[in-house]
């Protein structure tokens, strides 16, 4: 939800040690690449965002690593903020590289797609970018926004499904980002008719509200590792309200180069959903340094 998402999916410690990466850096007074790089070069500086959850600033690390291994004089501004700030600088041209999710870009480009598929998603957002932007070769992996509840509540009521929940919603609180109210209000009453009795803003702390009954039902984004360890239910999006959501970079054209594209593309031909989830493990549980996870996983791939 990422997103429309913006989005996007972990745990309050995770976002709080890595809110020191962002440094000093404003990224409102980011200013344009200077030049474009060449095709054979990479003389131009080429700045690498992230979005403000763990998940995006270790994409964005690796993105960043292996771009240096190239040659690529590389900036990166890392945990910038929500899509609806971050979204403006990659056009602007102050960021040249994002991690973007293409399900949640296109609902934030286009309100009333009905695109689901990653095939009409793609020719969505073909359609709807404007002509500085490009999106890369989209990786295998995806990190798709959920409706999840914990195991006693959908044995409780019998859940398996988004649909189930129209029979419950309005007696339950539902939690999620800042914005996950705006992005996903309509969408939820227009797919499937859900109406709940309160909207609460968890942020990155969602799988914990749901897990001590804060909220009954909350949007957890389908690689957070709390799934799996709390116990929680992801519960079946039987009607494609979030669509297709996998990862893939998002660049600022007059700032790229064929070995940028390349590169990026590589990364994204090895990223799966699986591993993604392995990575995040290490950052959300483990409380590893997303650069070193990101690093790890370069070298093992042959990527730096």
């Amino acid at each position: 939800m990422r997103r429309f998402i913006g989005a996007a999916a972990v745990f309050l410690t995770a976002a709080l040690a890595l809110s020191a990466c962002g440094g000093g850096s404003d990224p409102l007074s980011a200013t344009p690449s200077s030049a474009p790089a060449s095709s054979g070069g990479a003389s131009a500086k080429v700045v690498v965002g992230s979005f403000n959850f763990p998940e995006s600033v270790l994409l964005g690390s690796i993105y960043a690593q292996a771009l240096t291994a190239k040659g690529v004089q590389v900036e990166e501004k890392p945990n910038i903020g929500s899509r609806e700030v971050v979204y403006d600088q990659i056009k602007s041209g102050g960021l040249t590289v994002l991690p973007e999710y293409i399900g949640s870009l296109l609902a934030f480009l286009d309100k009333n797609s009905t695109a689901k598929t990653k095939e009409e998603i793609l020719a969505g957002l073909t359609a709807k970018l404007p002509p500085e932007l490009e999106v890369l070769d989209p990786a295998e992996a995806q990190d798709n926004n959920s409706l999840t509840v914990t195991k006693e509540t959908a044995g409780k009521y019998g859940l398996s499904t988004i649909s189930g929940l129209v029979k419950v919603a309005k007696d339950f609180t539902v939690g999620g980002p800042p914005e996950f109210k705006k992005r996903q209000e309509e969408n939820f009453k227009q797919v499937y008719g859900l109406e709940f009795k309160e909207w609460k803003s968890t942020g990155d702390t969602t799988a914990d509200a749901i897990k001590s009954g804060t909220v009954q039902v909350g949007n957890v984004f389908t690689t957070d590792p709390k799934i799996v360890l709390d116990d929680l239910v992801a519960l079946q999006d039987d009607k494609n309200a979030f669509g297709s959501d996998n990862i893939t970079p998002i660049v600022y054209k007059p700032g790229v180069n064929d070995t940028v594209v390349s590169t990026l593309n590589a990364i994204s031909a090895k990223l799966d959903t699986a591993t993604l989830l392995s990575l995040m493990k290490r950052i959300s549980v483990d409380k590893d340094d997303p650069p070193a996870v990101a690093k790890d996983w370069l070298t093992q791939n042959g990527l730096v």
